[in-house]
């Protein structure tokens, strides 16, 4: 994921900002990290530079 997206993202559960989580980063993208909404303290993972912001019951 591009740092840059984060002007754009928000927490698709209550629309609130989010606040990134780098675990691991290359030149570009972070590779795996998270997003986790400052309102409503849900948690969207990313990995292999996707985040995933499904709601919490459709993820798996």
């Amino acid at each position: 994921m591009r740092k840059d997206l984060m002007e754009i993202l928000a927490c698709p559960m209550c629309k609130g900002p989010l606040h990134l989580t780098v675990d691991e980063e290359n030149e570009t993208e972070v590779v795996t990290g998270s997003l986790r909404c400052q309102n409503c303290q849900e948690t969207y993972p990313i990995q292999d530079t996707i985040p995933n912001l499904l709601p919490p019951h459709l993820r798996q």
